[in-house]
């Protein structure tokens, strides 16, 4: 299952969280761990740039893309390698809906359109889409057609 998805600014300030199966007093820890973790090892890192950690069954994988960092979380079946997969699904979509790597400002005037993306990629805190013309035709907030 896929735990945790959070995004964060350079300073460590919350931009977007979304948790799945973690109970609410737990979700406190998992911020302030997420965000040392970042500072102590984001830093200097290349955009893009895949880092990995684990601790007994949790694994976390976290990137830079622009201004912005992504973490997240798994467990069980969600093990470091299904996590490149889901960040690098993130990553490709937020490009997209940005039309680069993102600024903090740029991504706060998405963040609607981000937001559908990662519902319509993760559901339930499994993955569920990650072809990313399917992800754009699914945000685009218009009523299907039969053609």
């Amino acid at each position: 299952m896929i735990l945790a998805i959070l995004f964060t600014n350079t300073d460590g300030n919350i931009l977007v969280e979304r948790f799945h199966g973690v109970p609410a007093e737990e979700r406190l820890h998992w911020r302030s761990f997420l965000v040392k973790l970042g500072a102590d090892n984001l830093k200097g890192s290349k955009n893009e740039e895949l880092l990995v950690a684990s601790h007994k069954s949790v694994f976390v994988v976290y990137t830079m893309l622009g201004d912005v960092c992504i973490y997240v979380v798994g467990k069980d079946e969600y093990d470091e390698l299904a996590l490149a997969e889901v960040i690098f699904v993130i990553t490709s979509s937020v490009k997209d809906v940005c039309g680069k790597p993102p600024t903090e400002r740029l991504f706060l005037d998405h963040y609607g359109k981000i937001c559908l993306c990662l519902d319509e990629i993760i559901w339930k805190g499994m993955l569920e889409n990650t072809d990313k013309d399917r992800i754009r035709r699914l945000i685009r907030l218009k009523p299907p057609t039969d053609a």
